[in-house]
């Protein structure tokens, strides 16, 4: 399903065959859907429309405009523009752009904040790799 690197195929006998797919693939919930759930991610994650569970991504993860995140998210790098609710951590850069609302708690590496972002969190800084263990 979401982020996997394989992709199913029906062959010609009417049986299906896996097949690698890139690395390199972008995951989208898109505007308007609705996820509820766990999801593991390889690669990067673009959220435009709601999430509520968790989120374990090994890349990049992109809350847009209209993207709304509530819960935990663990992942290498974030990009805030919509909102996000809960326990964030990041492992190498946080940035929240204009946009973006973040209420919850943080931890990260690196933190960027665009001029007229809302961050209302607990955060700690540097603590995010020692997490991870």
């Amino acid at each position: 399903m979401f982020g996997s690197k394989k992709k199913e195929e029906v062959s010609t006998n009417g049986k299906f065959s896996l097949q690698k797919t890139s690395p390199n693939g972008l995951n989208s919930l898109v505007a308007g859907a609705t996820l509820e759930g766990n999801v593991t991610a390889e690669s990067d994650f673009r959220i435009d429309g709601h999430f509520k569970g968790n989120l374990i991504c090994k890349a990049k993860v992109i809350v847009g405009p209209s993207g709304v995140f509530d819960g935990d998210m663990k992942a290498e790098n974030a990009v805030i523009e919509g909102m996000v609710i809960g326990k964030i951590q990041i492992f190498s850069t946080l940035e929240v752009k204009e946009t973006g609302i973040v209420n919850g708690d943080v931890a990260t590496e690196n933190l960027i904040i665009a001029n007229g972002a809302k961050f209302n969190v607990t955060c700690s800084m540097n603590q995010a790799r020692i997490i991870k263990k």
